[in-house]
């Protein structure tokens, strides 16, 4: 049996590589054709081709997390067609090799491409795109974000705060940050607006360049129609100013970045956060799951190629049936795009969504294992 499996798991990860070295090449290709661009844009800042390859490099872990599952379908599905056809399958199992073993056989190999699924999407792509980040950044100037930059709440005793990030430059200071502080009755308490602000060590932020407006309610609203005293405004400016909160700079960059460029603990850690705070965490939730369930399509890879082994094919017919597993792996990855967008439509519980299409998948895979093995 362990000749059987040398065999196997040899054919199957050679043909994997090969496809994944080919997709990385292509993906390599496109990105530095796209990055011409920016090449372009920031010759005078000293952003040269040297540094435009690193960059096209260091988004390489991120396609390899995406491509490794529909990789190792292709791969499989060309080794197990490859063995019916040439009948070497057929002399496997009159060999020993019965269809729960030649399951399990396949599902032990899957395993270890769950386990590099997991370390591409966990720790090498958020690294790697964080560096690719940082490198773009000393030129550019900051990291990306939206026109009206990114919105985070805290709450400190009676008093809950709104708070918007204009940037988060590589070195970690925040640019054109605005906080407004509202008490337990949600009146307007004051506004601070700070030109940088960078992260201290004792859970706080240092305000740099600060314009604070401080309301005064303690005159009823009523007082002020009876010709009693209006609520008096403060105005203040200060060069650096201390403001105490539980907002970290993960929490920051989880509201700057695409959910799927972050770590499974840094989602599950924002997720808490914006249940503490009251608001919506559906669309982290999806993508946490998601990112729980991801790599675990591996194995749904492998259930899926498994009934190859089992067809009968004609000479040069092979390619054909390549194709329509091909086709499967992509109608896969597409429905699983689709059930993540419906489920945050129609607020589905998020691990629902998530798993959906791998358990809908292996039931398929599995019935057409059964079919092929009880028919023959």
């Amino acid at each position: 049996m362990n000749t059987i499996r040398r065999l196997i798991y040899g054919e199957i990860l050679r043909s994997v590589s090969f496809v994944i070295v080919a997709f990385l090449l292509l993906f390599f290709f496109f990105d530095f054709v796209d990055e011409l661009q920016s090449l372009n844009r920031l010759a005078a800042q000293g952003y040269t081709l040297p540094l435009a390859l690193l960059y096209v490099a260091l988004l390489v872990p991120s396609h390899l997390y995406e491509l490794l599952p529909i990789a190792v379908l292709i791969g499989t599905i060309y080794v197990m067609a490859r063995l019916a056809e040439s009948s070497e399958f057929t002399i496997l199992r009159t060999s020993g090799l019965g269809p729960s073993r030649a399951l399990s056989t396949l599902l032990t190999l899957g395993l270890g491409f769950v386990a590099l699924t997991f370390i591409c999407g966990d720790y090498l792509a958020p690294e790697a795109n964080r560096a690719a980040q940082i490198l773009k950044g000393r030129f550019s100037g900051e990291l990306t974000v939206g026109q009206t930059g990114a919105w985070l709440k805290d709450r400190q005793d009676e008093h809950s705060y709104s708070v918007n990030v204009g940037a988060l430059s590589p070195s970690g200071s925040m640019t054109n940050v605005r906080i407004f502080e509202f008490d337990a009755q949600g009146r307007l308490v004051s506004t601070t607006k700070a030109a940088h602000a960078r992260f201290a060590s004792d859970n706080s932020w240092a305000l740099e360049k600060v314009q604070r407006r401080e309301f005064d309610l303690a005159a009823p609203t009523g007082q002020a129609a009876s010709g009693g005293k209006l609520p008096q405004v403060q105005n203040s400016i200060s060069p650096e100013l201390r403001w105490p909160t539980r907002l970290s700079i993960d929490m920051v960059a989880a509201a700057l970045l695409s959910p799927d460029r972050m770590q499974t603990v840094d989602l599950f850690q924002y997720i808490r956060h914006l249940d503490d705070n009251g608001q919506s965490a559906q669309r982290y939730e999806i993508e946490f799951w998601r990112k729980v369930f991801y790599p675990l399509s591996c194995l749904v890879m492998m259930v899926l190629a498994l009934p190859f082994a089992y067809l009968h094919f004609r000479s040069g017919n092979i390619a054909g049936y390549v194709f329509l597993g091909v086709l499967a792996g992509i109608s896969f990855f597409l429905l699983n795009n689709v059930f993540g967008f419906i489920g945050n439509l129609r607020n589905w519980e998020p691990w629902v969504a998530a798993a959906a299409p791998g358990i809908l998948y292996s039931l398929l895979s599995l019935g057409a294992f059964r079919w092929l093995v009880v028919r023959q």
